[in-house]
């Protein structure tokens, strides 16, 4: 029995595609491993990053604040 349960979640490199703040997976690869996109105020460059409901992404001075269903 599994007592754990899942949050739900996005990929960063999902989650700003899918925010058109990129145009492909390899921009927003290339966008995060430089070092040019923040999560809850601090550099990320892990892609794969969990993002959950209430994180705050920033690039280039824009701020989008992640909402899951």
């Amino acid at each position: 029995m599994n007592t754990e349960q899942e949050v739900p979640h996005i990929r960063l490199d999902h989650f700003i595609k899918l925010a058109n703040v990129v145009e492909t997976g390899g921009q927003a690869k290339v966008m995060i491993q430089s070092g040019f996109v923040l999560v809850n105020g601090e550099v990320e460059t892990r892609r794969r990053r969990k993002l959950v409901e209430g994180d705050i992404v920033e690039f280039d001075g824009e701020e989008l604040e992640v909402a899951v269903e």
